[in-house]
């Protein structure tokens, strides 16, 4: 049967879940069959390099500047991203056509039933700048290391015994059947970063008809909320560097946003939340109030 469109992927256990779940969305709004919809894996150097902090070498592009390529020579149609993994300025040959229904947001911690129940001086694994600073804000004595990898390697790292608990998003655990794997943390007590839970697809600019193919799998009111939280990540000039959380709802037309910014060792903290009608104007606002707030262990982390 010929090929209708070939999707990019990253080739770890999740991108493939989260890449087939495209397929079939596009296979149940075009009546297509399954292998109509081709799933090309593209090697990326943030899946090659695994033993150093991504904003060590090179940042979120690493997870896409590959598939970019590809994208852009015409090797795939469309780019399947963990909407959190992407940079938030991007080419302008490439944009956003679509994002599935956003899964879970949460954060979970695998190792204790609470960040209050861990042990004194416990060691924490995560590659996170937010989770990191999260952590220590709620516990300064924590030990917090470097953990990086897929899902299953870092669940392995911890099982060996190389670190006391780590955290993971809710959404990656659940779509590769770990829900009942770690404690939900509640978004009041760890917001979580911009985009979680959110699968995304990109596309060539000029590429209409891909674009038009994608857009019948578009759900609205996660796109809506998840380009108002990269909005607020444009606004404050943030990079994979700085600690920062952010989360939107719709209810109807209303979308509230709520967001903080923290130092880098938990040291301080600026929150607060927005509500109107314009996303990225809700966004520009929040962002200039809590830097305005912000002390300068903050307010360094970002370049407006």
């Amino acid at each position: 049967m010929a090929i209708r469109f070939r999707l990019g992927t990253r080739g770890s256990p999740l991108a493939l879940t989260q890449a087939n779940m495209v397929r079939e969305a596009l296979c149940a709004a075009h009546g297509w069959q399954a292998d109509e919809v081709a799933l090309v894996v593209i090697r990326t150097t943030g899946d090659t390099v695994q033993d150093r902090p991504l904003a060590e070498i090179g940042g979120k592009a690493l997870w896409t500047k590959e598939l970019d390529r590809a994208l852009l020579e015409r090797e795939i149609d469309a780019a399947v991203h963990s909407m959190k993994d992407v940079e938030t300025i991007r080419p302008p040959a490439i944009r956003i056509a679509a994002m599935l229904p956003r899964a879970d947001v949460r954060d979970r911690l695998i190792g204790a039933e609470s960040v209050a129940d861990l042990p004194q001086q416990a060691v924490v694994g995560t590659s996170s700048p937010r989770r990191r600073a999260q952590l220590l804000r709620a516990r300064p004595d924590l030990r917090v290391i470097t953990f990086r990898g897929n899902v299953d390697t870092r669940l392995a790292k911890l099982a060996a015994g190389e670190a006391d608990a780590t955290l993971l998003a809710a959404a990656g655990l659940d779509r590769l059947g770990r829900d009942g794997v770690g404690r939900a943390i509640p978004t009041d007590t760890m917001l979580p970063a911009p985009a979680q839970g959110a699968v995304g697809i990109e596309v060539r600019s000029a590429d209409a008809v891909a674009a038009a193919c994608l857009g019948a799998i578009d759900d609205p009111a996660t796109s809506a909320c998840v380009m108002a939280e990269r909005a607020f990540l444009a606004a404050l000039g943030a990079d994979c560097h700085s600690p920062v959380a952010a989360l939107a709802a719709l209810a109807g037309e209303m979308l509230t946003l709520r967001a903080e910014l923290i130092a880098e060792d938990g040291s301080a903290c600026v929150e607060g939340s927005g509500e109107g009608t314009d996303g990225v104007l809700i966004a520009a606002e929040l962002a200039r109030d809590l830097l305005a707030s912000a002390p300068d262990t903050i307010r360094r982390l970002f370049r407006p």
